[in-house]
């Protein structure tokens, strides 16, 4: 059998039999005489108590084998036999195994395993696990409690034997007994207890610690038998919680095991450390099986069953088996088959399954290899050694073993090596006990030992505790001056012990190199410091396993006195340099540095020190010595220090950047870094300038950072902002100093302008743009050519070989369609960005020449010209005009306007009086210019009088009306050069102030805020220029709400009629009474109806009142304005007495209204404006209501946004929202009832033109506005004709 071997921390490694492996043996023991054999087996006890009587069935009980944490102490009555295990699933039979018995201890399920058995072939076939550690409180016994075959019998049939770990000589169970438990437990308030718990049941163990002397929380550890530690196996059957109690300063550690399983039995253990501190606790857990499961039929345990079990469904031979008809139950007595099937070979199973019944196999024969096993009874051992010994650092232990035949050979190993006689090792052989006597116990012999007789082992393992090492003499403190010895000393408890030296909590170096010394001698430990210096003062102190000890060691300096100090000196470049001072105490040398470096004599440098005197020289000078100089004395923090200047003159030193012409190309994107060597003394300031700019050491796209003996300047991203001179600039005491350096960063190119397309053709255009305003630094080598459709976002690349010029023509367009154009600029960098699109432009013809080119105004030094759209202007559009003009006689053409007007009504500005002139006009649009339209005959440039003329609007020439408080704002055009002088009247009278007027050269406006009716009347509008005199009269009249009528009355009363009469209102608003409203009221409830609106007449009969009610009336006039506020009511009722006539209503014939289809407005041909809504209308007449459905083309319009269709009282709409040219056509609506159809057509022409929003949008005045649409109109109209 394989020894046991320790692992590196000391805890043994296992070996052991998988957990699953099922025992068959069992022994019979008297209550009395129940008892564990030893750790290394295992064995399921039966009880057999006084007067119980022997079950007639056996119940087999199902226990899982777990691994044995408490060693045990007894003896087996029978030997343990070897198990065959079972066939399964046609495999071969397994070798014999080794017995392995479970024992249950204190409610706790555990395992231990018998020595090794080997089959036939000599293999191994189980191993024995490694002793556990022995428990905190190795001196309490702990209970032994044997599991009973039948969870029926009672707890007092169950023997019990105490159990203990064997400490230091290995004393008898008996001893152990009598002396009494001291607890160790240093850390722990209170422990878990040992606990049971049923299957499938939830248990909770609680450990406390007291933290009142912790200053931070103890570490706790968790395990399950020996090293199997709980922490990483939480999960959802096993949780750890940790809470704290601020108020008590307690900390609560839990383990709560969820939904046990009989597994889960065993010992446990708990572990809690706090820095040198150490407290742990053993507890046990007893998992009970349910009281249910103990008395089941073994046949009927066997059979198949589908709820859900374990065994369920895994082999079912019923398929195999004949029908058989059932048969009766007979009185003969039940077969014990368990008894059968423990007797008979495995090859004999199913045919006792068969003949019984029993169709479950697998299960039977898991059960099977479940059954109890007989104990074999060692051969070899009498008593084996005890599971684990415990000795103390220095002390002895005893391991004994009994044997049972004195002559076997005996063999003890040390984790696997032999152990031979020596003075440490002492053998004894006293009877047939064998003794292994360990002397001077040190830690080296904390290991696993084990004893070999014959072919048998035993194990057991020794634990070494150590000792902790106490301060029996502190360290005393210590005061001193620099170069004084300091001797620290302590004593502590053992002689050689470890001991460690702090320095303000940091562990002392004692290297060969270190100024500290450890000596020790016995119990005694020094620590020497020989030469103290001001370093060595602070607390100092000694650290051992039992305790500390710190003292303060203050270390002072001798006072030193400065005769004379070190003085600020400047020399020459190649000069001697010398300093002097004088110090006292005279014998204390001292160290020279410069810049805070050591310096040391030399062949240069000349160091002396005479008495008080020190002085130092330097024969020739150079700018290496320039800095700052310290003497200081050896021993003392006190320093005497000057500067040392050195000057030397300035220099940039170009030739290291080795460029030609100190030129630096990089390319853009990349970092720059400058690195220029300069010299002079004392450090040159340095200044980096681009231009007239100043580049500052931090911040900044670009940075200057100088170094003792360079500069540098960093871009870290260049641009091609930064190419351009540098020049830098050097100054110090000696002089000054500068060089220019030129960046160049080359880019790729900016992306041209936008391309231009002069020229439109049909399926062509010619493109032209501009070079890149930046070239990248490098020549352009061509360019790249893009194309698109407007309302695409792919781009198409018309040529591969790059374009030299910058003019390209494209071609194979379809006509018709927007394109937009880029440009990609080229050199040897790469390829730029792209340009910005052209602007849209369509491969169209251009528009034909404009029309209708007259003369509109004449002045002195100007000429104004109108005309018309051309009358073909193609898909393109038109984007404006363009004017020019020539002088008689002469050829030249000069462009008037520089920009294009989409007006078509221009003024030539900045002509010589009386010069004769020639006008064109040309239409522009992106397909270029079109043929020009000229003026038949030269133009005198001469201002002419026109007489005025007053144009009144169709609207003023009538009343102008307007409610009371409304606004009145009146418009009248004019005509006539110069500028008119206006003048208004009002019957005669002045204008009142409340009436605004404001003039222009070509109209006047009346404007009222808040008409008020004294604002009726006749104004007088009067226009002169020169003699020349025009007029013309508007009136305007302000109405309001007349008042209410006068003398209403019950002029007569007869059957259901009531006749009233009343005299018009005193006030009519100032309008005519158009009507009145007859309203009546019955007396009983006072609630007005109306009788009759707008009735004209002063005298009224009403009919149809109610006969027996009493009726009041009231009347309201009423004008164009509106009902009267007030209205008049009658003074008297008129009541309606009952008469004895009788109506006879007539009889009428109802009428038939229904009609088919018939439109009594067709739809008439309509011109529209591009942009502007335009609505057709018809009116049709049918019962029962039409459905109408409109067309274009002779296509039904469904769901299009641009359309709107309405129908109301007949009279049906379409309105079509911003026509294009693409919207004319022929329309028609249709109108279908069950009468009949009928149909209506008309055409739509849509011609282009300035809309009212691109009018408003240039500035046009409104009245322009309003001149423009009535005469386009007009032209339409002739048009047509």
């Amino acid at each position: 059998m394989p020894e046991p071997t320790k692992k590196e921390n000391g805890a043994p490694q296992e070996n052991s039999a998988p957990a699953d492996t099922p025992t068959k043996n069992s022994v019979e023991l008297t209550r009395t005489e129940a008892t564990v054999a030893t750790k290394d087996t295992e064995a399921i006890v039966t009880i057999t108590e006084p007067g119980v009587s022997e079950v007639p069935q056996i119940t087999p009980k199902v226990t899982e084998v777990i691994e044995l944490l408490n060693p045990l102490v007894g003896e087996v009555t029978d030997p343990q036999p070897i198990v065959t295990k079972p066939v399964e699933n046609g495999q071969k039979e397994p070798e014999p195994i080794d017995a392995v018995i479970p024992v249950e201890v204190s409610g706790v399920k555990e395992k231990t395993s018998t020595p090794q058995i080997k089959d036939k072939d000599g293999d191994v076939t189980a191993s024995t696990p490694s002793p556990p550690p022995p428990a905190e409180h190795g001196n309490v016994p702990k209970k032994l409690s044997i599991d009973l075959p039948n969870d029926s019998h009672p707890e007092s049939s169950r023997a019990r034997k105490d159990s203990v770990w064997s400490e230091g000589d290995g004393q008898p169970p008996e001893d152990i007994d009598k002396q009494d438990a001291q607890p160790l437990s240093t850390l722990l308030t209170e422990k878990p207890q040992s606990g049971s718990v049923n299957v499938g049941g939830d248990i909770t163990f609680i450990a406390k610690v007291e933290a009142k002397d912790l200053l931070r929380k103890p570490t706790i550890k968790w395990f399950k038998g020996k090293w199997m530690d709980l922490a990483s196996k939480t999960g959802k059957h096993l949780q750890l919680k940790e809470s704290y109690d601020r108020a008590n300063k307690i900390h609560t550690f839990e383990m709560r095991i969820i939904k046990a399983k009989e597994t889960y039995a065993g010992n446990y253990r708990c572990e809690v450390t706090y820095k040198d501190k150490f407290d742990s606790c053993s507890f046990d857990l007893e998992v009970k099986e349910s009281a249910d499961s103990q008395s089941l039929d073994i046949r009927s345990a066997f059979k198949r069953s589908t709820d859900g079990q374990e065994d369920a469904g895994e082999l079912d031979f019923s398929g195999l088996l004949k029908h058989r008809e059932h048969k009766q139950q007979d009185d003969t007595p039940e077969v014990d088959v368990w008894e059968i099937l423990k007797n008979a070979r495995p090859d004999q199973y199913e045919k006792i399954a068969f003949e019984y019944g029993i169709t479950d196999l697998r299960g039977l024969l898991k059960r099977l290899k479940k059954t109890k096993k007989e104990v074999k009874k060692s051969e070899a051992f009498a008593k084996r050694l005890d599971p684990a010994y415990q000795a103390d650092k220095g002390g002895k232990v005893r391991l004994v073993v009994d044997l049972a035949d004195p002559t076997v050979e005996l063999k003890w190993y040390k984790n696997g090596q032999e152990i031979r006689p020596a003075t440490k090792y002492i053998f004894e052989y006293i009877g047939t006990q064998r003794v292994l006597t360990i002397n001077n116990c040190q830690l080296n012999d904390d290991a696993a030992y084990s004893v070999s007789a014959g072919e048998e082992k035993c194990t057991t393992e020794l634990f070494v505790k150590e000792l902790p090492v106490n301060i029996v003499k502190h360290i005393e403190p210590v005061k001193t001056t620099v170069n004084e010895r300091i001797e620290l000393e302590c004593e502590v408890s053992e002689e050689g012990a470890n001991v460690k030296w702090m320095k303000n909590g940091v562990e002392v170096p004692t290297g060969v190199r270190s100024r500290y010394r450890v000596k020790c001698d016995g119990k005694k430990h020094f620590l020497i410091i020989e030469d103290a210096s001001l370093e060595d003062t602070g607390t100092y102190s000694i650290l051992a396993t039992g305790g500390t000890s710190e003292a303060k060691v203050q270390v002072d300096l001798k006072p030193l006195k400065v005769f004379m100090d070190l003085k600020d000196v400047t020399v020459l470049l190649g000069h001697p340099l010398t300093l002097n001072c004088e110090i006292f105490p005279g014998n204390v040398p001292g160290e020279w540095y410069r810049n805070g470096q050591m310096l040391q004599p030399s062949d240069r440098i000349n160091i002396v020190h005479k008495n008080k005197n020190h002085s130092f020289g330097v024969e020739t000078a150079t700018l290496h010595d320039a800095g700052e100089y310290t003497f200081t004395p050896e021993g003392y923090s006190q320093s005497l220090t000057c500067k040392v200047h050195i000057i030397d003159p300035p220099k940039v030193h170009l030739e290291a950047l080795n460029v030609q012409d100190n030129t630096v190309v990089i390319v853009a994107g990349n970092k720059l870094r400058l690195e220029i060597p300069i010299t002079g003394e004392p450090a040159p300031k340095v200044m980096w300038m681009k231009g007239e700019r100043v580049i500052q050491e931090t911040g900044g796209h670009a940075r200057a950072e100088t170094f003792a003996d360079q500069t540098c300047l960093t871009i870290d991203i260049t641009e091609r902002e930064d190419t351009g001179n540098y020049k830098i600039i050097l100054k110090n005491e000696a002089g000054e100093d500068t060089a220019n350096i030129k960046i160049k960063v080359v880019d790729i190119p900016d992306p041209p302008e936008a391309p231009l397309v002069p020229d439109v053709g049909g399926d062509w255009c010619t493109m032209t743009w501009e070079a890149p305003r930046y070239d990248g630094g490098s020549p352009i080598l061509g360019y790249f050519i893009e194309r698109k459709k407007k309302q695409s976002s792919r781009w198409m690349r018309l040529n591969f070989d790059l374009c030299k010029e910058t003019t390209f023509e494209p071609k194979k367009m379809i006509e018709g369609v927007p394109y937009e154009a880029r440009i990609f600029a080229v050199n040897a960098i790469g390829v730029s960005r792209p340009s910005e699109p052209s602007k849209p432009f369509t491969p169209l013809a251009v528009t034909s020449e404009p029309t209708c080119l007259v003369v509109d105004d004449v002045t002195d030094t100007t000429v104004t010209v109108k005309w018309r759209p051309p009358e073909n202007i193609g898909a393109a559009g038109l984007d404006g005009y363009q004017i020019e003009y020539c002088l008689e006689g002469s050829d030249e053409w000069i462009l008037s306007n520089k920009e294009l007007t989409d007006k078509t009504r221009y003024t030539i500005t900045g002509l010589q009086v009386d010069a004769r002139i020639f006008v064109r006009v040309k239409a522009i649009n992106k397909a270029g210019a079109s043929p020009p339209k000229t003026t038949q005959h030269a133009i005198m440039v001469k201002e002419v009088i026109e007489p005025p003329k007053i144009r009144i609007p169709r609207h003023l020439k009538q009343t102008y009306v307007r409610k009371v408080g409304e606004v009145v704002n009146l418009v009248v055009p004019f005509v006539g050069k110069p500028r008119p002088k206006v003048t208004w009247l009002k019957e005669g009278q002045p204008i009142e102030q409340t009436v605004s007027i404001r003039n222009s050269d070509c109209d006047t406006i009346l404007f009222i805020r808040k008409a008020e009716r004294k604002h009726s009347g006749k104004y007088e509008l009067t226009v002169q220029v020169d003699k020349h005199v025009d007029s013309a009269t508007v009136e305007i009249q302000i109405v309001d709400l007349p008042g209410p009528p006068q003398a209403v009355k019950i002029e007569e009363v007869w059957g259901n009629n009531v006749a009233l009469d009343w005299s018009p209102p005193k006030d009519n608003g100032n309008a005519a009474i158009t009507g009145y409203t007859i309203q009546k009221a019955d007396k009983k409830t006072m609630e007005w109806y109306t009788c009759l609106e707008h009735y004209h007449r002063t005298c009224v009969v009403v009919s149809d009142l109610v006969v027996g009610n009493e009726y009041f009336f009231r009347i309201y006039s009423e004008n164009m304005v509106g009902l009267s506020e007030n209205p008049t009511p009658t003074k008297n009722s008129a009541k309606i007495l009952k008469e004895g006539l009788q109506l006879k209503n007539p009889q009428y014939n109802d009428h038939d209204f229904s009609e088919a289809p018939n439109f009594t407005q067709p739809l008439i041909d309509t011109c529209a404006i591009a942009g502007y809504n335009a609505s057709l209308n018809c009116s049709v007449r049918a019962n029962p209501r039409p459905k109408v459905t409109w067309m274009k083309n002779r296509i039904i319009i469904l769901d299009d946004p641009r359309y709107r269709m309405f129908a109301n009282q007949g009279v049906c709409t379409l309105e079509i929202r911003k026509p294009g040219p693409f919207d004319g056509g022929v329309y028609a609506c249709r109108a279908v009832n069950d009468l009949g159809e009928a149909q209506v057509e008309c055409k739509l022409e849509v011609k282009g033109g300035f809309t009212f929003y691109e009018l408003m949008k240039r500035g046009v005045p409104l009245h322009l506005i309003n001149k423009y649409m009535i005469e386009s109109s007009g032209s339409e109209k002739k048009g047509s004709n």
